[in-house]
């Protein structure tokens, strides 16, 4: 083991069935919640309202995702890298560099509407059979809908279904 200003060079990296057994890999069996971040840009205005947001305008938003579930054979609940792909292959393409009133179904795309919209699609593809065999258990937990660095829109599990 070398110091190298203070860190500590493995020597040794840990290896599966000689250091660590495939059933110590699961550490638990409760529910975890994981979260993942994205930004889209996008341009809307609204309808009915007497405001600056009247006016087409765009914004670049983030969205956070709270996904829970149990923890596989290898301890993950939902692979960050899955959790991706869904954005980018089913939400992202309705929303990223486009004209959300026209994307979106019709609605005022407020970020309360959107956020509702947000959480549903992405409940839908973690509610596939394939995906609820491979995460067990995977659900929306929140979704938060930044507008703003400081103004956001959140949906909720229990908000959604009364839970």
């Amino acid at each position: 083991m070398m110091d190298f200003f203070g860190f500590r060079i493995v020597e040794n990296l840990q290896k599966i069935d000689r250091d660590i057994k495939r059933d110590q890999l699961k550490y638990h069996n409760k529910r975890v919640m994981v979260s993942k971040e994205f930004t889209f840009d996008a341009a809307h205005h609204l309808h009915c309202y007497e405001g600056k947001c009247k006016n087409l305008h765009g914004h670049t938003y983030k969205v956070v995702f709270g996904i829970s579930g149990y923890v596989d054979e290898v301890g993950l609940a939902i692979d960050f890298g899955d959790i991706k792909e869904i954005w980018k292959q089913e939400i992202e393409v309705y929303l990223d560099h486009r004209y959300l009133n026209e994307t979106l179904p019709l609605m005022n795309t407020t970020a309360e509407n959107m956020v509702a919209w947000i959480f549903e699609k992405m409940e839908a593809a973690l509610g596939t059979e394939e995906r609820q065999q491979q995460y067990k258990g995977a659900r929306v937990e929140f979704v938060r809908l930044f507008e703003t660095p400081t103004s956001y829109a959140e949906m909720r599990r229990e908000w959604m279904y009364g839970e």
